[in-house]
């Protein structure tokens, strides 16, 4: 087994223990586990070519993320940027031990870690690749069971603050999913106000 092959089996074998579900299709899999190989496969799809670091780290994104839960941290925006902030140098540093173990070496593990970390978007194109991705995936699986829980204004300002992470390549993407008359409504208004 080489190396990439080795990683991902540990990331899957770690992200199996989410005791969070997901259903998609009528199918059931602990939650980081599934949106993981859906990360994987949109990085895949938006950059056939990707490097290696961008494949670890679109595997390994979320890692662990069940152990540190939102409801550790006080409310308020102060302490949920801190709890993102937190969580993913714990991804980073839970992915960089996996990769050593199998035997990268740190210059692919510091590589891998920065992509993970976000560090340089709207530069690096690989750090770009990897939130296009992130959007895509919230906007495939997740996004038509968010925004009805919420109210229209909250929706479309959570939208707008998505799709300005994203670049044209991610958006062209995100517009070809298949949306609810509503859900599509939102993104719609959402983009409106990025492009004027």
């Amino acid at each position: 087994m080489n190396k990439l092959s080795a990683a991902f089996e540990l990331f899957d074998a770690y992200n199996k223990k989410d005791p969070n579900t997901f259903t998609w299709d009528g199918l059931t899999y602990p939650q980081e586990y599934f949106l993981a190989l859906k990360l994987y496969d949109w990085v895949n799809q938006l950059a056939p070519d990707a490097s290696e670091e961008l494949l670890l780290a679109s595997r390994s994104q979320h890692i662990g993320r069940w152990e540190i839960p939102r409801n550790t941290y006080p409310e308020g925006r102060e302490a949920y940027l801190k709890w993102r902030k937190d969580l993913a140098q714990y991804h980073a540093e839970k992915a960089a031990a996996i990769m050593e173990q199998v035997g990268y070496q740190p210059d692919q593990i510091a590589r891998t870690k920065q992509i993970l970390l976000k560090q340089k978007i709207k530069v690096d194109d690989d750090v770009q690749t990897m939130e296009n991705a992130l959007c895509l995936v919230f906007l495939q699986f997740q996004y038509e069971d968010f925004h009805p829980k919420y109210e229209a204004k909250k929706v479309i300002n959570i939208l707008k603050k998505s799709l300005l992470k994203m670049d044209a390549h991610g958006h062209a993407f995100a517009l070809g999913l298949t949306y609810s008359e509503q859900g599509l409504h939102y993104i719609q208004e959402a983009l409106k106000l990025i492009t004027g």
